[in-house]
């Protein structure tokens, strides 16, 4: 099954295994060493670690609080939330450990009422890194915008999460070779010892025939 695409914010909760245009709200430094190096988890936030980003933009452009607005800067990101959990109330039994529990994303719904999101604007936290690749510079000072897209243009560590057509997806666990996202690798189950295997890998060595 492909995944869902989206890449306009709805307000609707992410569906599982979903690839979504979010963005993420942060300082000049700081956005030089993101696109650079990739994100880092946060190690503290209403939702625990992760990195926190949201599909409404106005959300992101809030961010660093302390900043002066003219100073920020927002990046636009393709993100793949696989496992979705939603926080929607104060003291969830799972606010802070949804990501010990099997999830990889968590999301509080706009408007759900909780004391830690007083804008009422939607929240996501990625637990893993990898999983958001930074696609453009959408707000940034006059001086640094054109610096900032050229070094995300030229930066080769920017991982791809298989957005958009012919963009590459995950690596298919049983070859190990790359795979589109619309073009996915047809997986099979040998007739003889049952394991999934790829009609891609150049061999696998069935344990009941041999």
């Amino acid at each position: 099954m492909l995944p869902y695409v989206q890449l306009r914010y709805t307000g609707t909760e992410p569906k599982d295994q979903g690839v979504y245009t979010m963005y993420h709200g942060t300082s000049v430094p700081n956005a030089r060493l993101i696109i650079a190096n990739g994100f880092q988890q946060s190690t503290k936030g209403m939702l625990g670690k992760g990195v926190y980003v949201s599909r409404d933009r106005k959300k992101a452009e809030r961010y660093p609080l302390h900043n002066n607005p003219s100073d920020r800067v927002v990046l636009k990101l393709h993100v793949r939330v696989g496992r979705v959990k939603r926080i929607d109330k104060d003291n969830h039994p799972m606010q802070y450990n949804w990501s010990q529990q099997g999830y990889d994303t968590a999301w509080v719904p706009p408007k759900c009422g909780m004391m830690a999101v007083p804008s009422g604007l939607e929240e996501d936290c990625v637990f893993d890194p990898k999983r958001i690749k930074v696609v453009d510079i959408v707000k940034a000072p006059d001086a640094e915008l054109e610096q900032l897209k050229q070094l995300l243009a030229n930066c080769p560590k920017n991982p791809s999460v298989g957005v958009g057509s012919g963009a590459a997806a995950a690596d298919c666990l049983l070859c190990n070779r790359k795979q589109q996202l619309y073009s996915p690798h047809v997986k099979q189950t040998c007739w003889g010892c049952g394991q999934n295997i790829c009609t891609l890998m150049t061999k696998h060595v069935c344990s009941v025939r041999v």
